[in-house]
């Protein structure tokens, strides 16, 4: 198999020839190698990075956890660990090397040239002060009077726009929602105006809407204040949305990198393309086809010195790659040059699937609406309600919530933050009480409402996987003694027995034997998650809910878990109740969808159905605020093809619900007096499909296709 040569680079890479144009960059970075020291021995994150971002350029960064994103952005702050150092290379900010800077330089470099928003806002924020203290400082230190910083603190939250500025500013951070706090967060970024803004993971643990939200908001800053933008994050739609260029990491070496809409329709690297093909794109189902994965994992930092370190997982790698590492080929693609340290680089689309295109079908799934299996319900919730009382005030979380779940069927649970959907999943496990007159059956029989007050098969027959492993797996116990506890509710499963069964459940959710002596300290996100789903397998449950379970992960691992639980499914006839902010994902794994709001149900149905319309106007807001991906090389992006719906303000509180229809303080399809007055009745649509809302199903069909 013999590669292309590499041609020499053109005119428009020119070995980043800064004397001509560093002076127009927002960021400079060339030859980039960071270690960090452990153990006594330094081992290489980062090597020989080399890019440029442009001003008001916005410039994004994917790859795995681990593969060095978040290292860039701390090397270029010189916020590097104490334990690592720039061992090579050059980082320049505007003109102005990073790393020659005395500690004033570096000082004011910070307060004004350059800012970071983290993933986690609340991390960001002191709890003891309030809004207009924190944002205040940030312009106080770019030298306004605190007078002076009050009013352009003011004038900043109208721009990230927050209605009641002056009352937030006298909020506590713990007083907002997610958000709001994202949002907070990025007007103190902005304060100084700076030249290059770094953003990581900013709208991971955020809803679809408040995600749109700031992801306009970013867009609209950029072009006003003409700020480059860093932008990492592991969600490929977001980057495809926001970036014009893409830098793809893996291992601490960029492997590809050009214009997005190049990179994303045509990648040239085998590791851009697993990245892509993990994804659930519309169209793909869990019964139709499996999402592909990359199999193994990231090397051990500096554990790879010759060769390609993609090598080990690359089902296009031989001898060739394993020998010589490839340099940077770059070619022209159709949005400028493209660059992929791959020797196959021109057949990197040829790759080989690591997991089989379809699904299993020697088990198929049972579903609700299948009238050739029996249809009756493994749990039934009927006028589920929960109310909890907050400083005096009745706070109606969960109101009136009425649905069933079939064996073998996935029911998902979208909504925005605060809708009801994590509440309305402790009400059916039993972790909260619901309210009088709530019921709740398993199999035709009432659910004491208290877990503490159901017996062993009710207590296993409902589980729960959380979004975080790290705070639902005790980090001192190895794995074998977690999956055991679990498996020590068996009375009949002793010994051998029980060794066995440990077994068989490791090997059903694909953990290899050797990590069964590992702490969970000791494994990456996604072998905890597995970890996870195995104690919750362990007694045979009837009901699993998922609680955000792949929000934090990877799309390489997200598309393995996934995996996972449809074949855990498949196999053993689970049901499951799926709650997720990222509806690409509940549309890939769900059979139904109930859409939550304010803890009312406003639309239920089937996963096609709710998809693809008529909707609820919320339903429609929400599907429209999802980022989707373009994988075509077409001049707009499938975002620029769908007209986004904003809703207006902040989700009412359940303390103070709107009278009439919930939704009819946002809803941009509002009729009138009737929306304010009446609280609708539920519509049918046909299929199983129900929708809440006063205008009629056949006139939202027709509303809903002229956009």
């Amino acid at each position: 198999m013999n590669g292309p040569s590499p041609p020499p680079p053109p005119a428009s890479f020119p070995a980043f020839d800064v004397s001509k144009s560093e002076q127009s960059d927002a960021l400079t970075i060339v030859g980039l190698t960071v270690a960090y020291r452990t153990r006594g021995r330094e081992r290489e994150v980062l090597q020989d990075v080399s890019f440029r971002i442009r001003r008001g350029e916005s410039y994004g960064l994917v790859g795995e956890s681990g593969c060095g994103k978040s290292t860039v952005a701390m090397a270029t702050l010189r916020y590097l660990a104490r334990n690592g150092r720039v061992k090579a290379g050059r980082i320049s900010i505007a003109g102005k090397e990073v790393h020659s800077l005395d500690a004033a330089a570096l000082r004011e470099l910070r307060a004004n040239r350059i800012s970071m928003v983290y993933q986690d806002p609340s991390r960001a924020l002191n709890p003891s002060l309030t809004i207009a203290r924190q944002v205040a400082e940030a312009f106080e230190a770019s030298g306004a009077t605190y007078e002076d910083a009050l009013k352009q603190t003011a004038d900043m939250l109208r721009k990230v726009r927050i209605a009641e500025p002056e009352r937030v500013m006298e909020s506590y951070p713990h007083q907002l929602s997610g958000g709001m706090q994202q949002r907070v967060v990025i007007a103190m970024a902005l304060a100084s105006k700076p030249a290059l803004l770094i953003l990581d993971e900013p709208t991971t643990g955020l809803d679809a809407t408040v995600e749109a939200e700031v992801l306009d908001l970013v867009s609209q800053l950029r072009e006003e204040f003409h700020t480059a933008v860093l932008f990492i994050s592991h969600n490929l739609a977001v980057i495809g949305r926001m970036c014009e260029r893409v830098g793809v990491l893996y291992a601490g070496k960029l492997v590809e990198e050009g214009a997005t809409q190049d990179v994303f329709a045509r990648p040239r690297h085998p590791y851009t393309v697993g990245l892509l093909r993990c994804l659930p794109t519309i169209g793909r189902s869990k019964d139709t086809d499996r999402l592909d994965t990359i199999a193994g994992s990231l090397p051990q930092p500096g554990s790879i010195t010759q060769g390609c370190i993609y090598a080990e997982r690359c089902r296009l790698a031989d001898e060739r790659c394993r020998r010589e590492a490839p340099p940077p080929y770059r070619v022209s693609s159709r949005h400028g040059d493209q660059m992929a340290r791959c020797h196959y680089h021109e057949r990197a689309m040829e790759l080989p699937r690591a997991t089989p295109v379809d699904a299993p079908v020697d088990a198929p799934v049972v579903h609700a609406y299948d009238n050739a299996r029996d249809t009756s319900p493994v749990l039934r919730a009927e006028n589920v309600s929960k109310t909890f009382h907050v400083a005096g005030a009745a706070l109606r979380a969960v109101d009136d919530v009425s649905l069933e779940l079939a064996t073998g069927e996935t029911l998902g649970l979208v909504g925005e933050s605060g809708s009801g959907k994590t509440t309305l999943a402790k009400l059916l496990l039993g972790l909260v009480s619901p309210d009088a007159g709530s019921v709740i059956e398993l199999d035709g029989t009432p659910l004491p409402p208290r877990v503490t007050s159901r017996n062993d098969d009710q207590v296993k027959s409902l589980q729960i996987v959380f979004q975080n492993p790290d705070s639902a797996l005790n980090r001192a116990h190895s794995v074998r003694r977690l999956i055991g506890r679990a498996l020590s509710r068996l009375s009949a499963l002793h010994g051998d027995a029980r060794e066995a069964r440990l077994a068989s459940l490791a090997q059903a959710v694909r953990l290899p034997d050797r990590y069964l002596t590992s702490r969970t300290r000791q494994l990456s996100g996604g072998l905890k998650q597995r970890v996870a789903i195995a104690r919750a397998f362990a007694g045979d449950p009837r009901i699993v809910v998922c609680d955000e379970p792949t929000s934090a992960l990877d799309v390489s691992v997200q598309a393995a878990i996934l995996n996972l639980l449809a074949d855990l499914q498949r196999d053993r006839g689970v049901s499951y109740v799926f709650i997720s902010h990222d509806l690409n994902v509940v549309r890939y794994l769900s059979d139904r969808i109930a859409v939550l709001y304010v803890g009312r149900l406003l639309e239920i149905g089937p996963a096609a159905a709710v998809f693809d319309g008529p909707h609820h106007p919320y339903t429609e807001a929400l599907l429209s605020s999802v980022p989707a991906l373009d994988l075509h090389d077409s001049e707009q992006s499938g975002d620029a093809k769908r007209q986004r719906i904003r809703l207006d303000g902040e989700l009412p509180s359940p303390a103070a619900p709107p009278s009439g229809c919930v939704f009819q303080t946002r809803c941009p399809r509002k009729l009138g007096a009737i929306c304010e007055q009446q609280d609708p009745s539920w519509s049918d649509a046909g299929d199983g499909h129900r929708i809440r809302c006063h205008i009629p199903v056949d006139e939202l069909r027709v509303l809903q296709r002229r956009n």
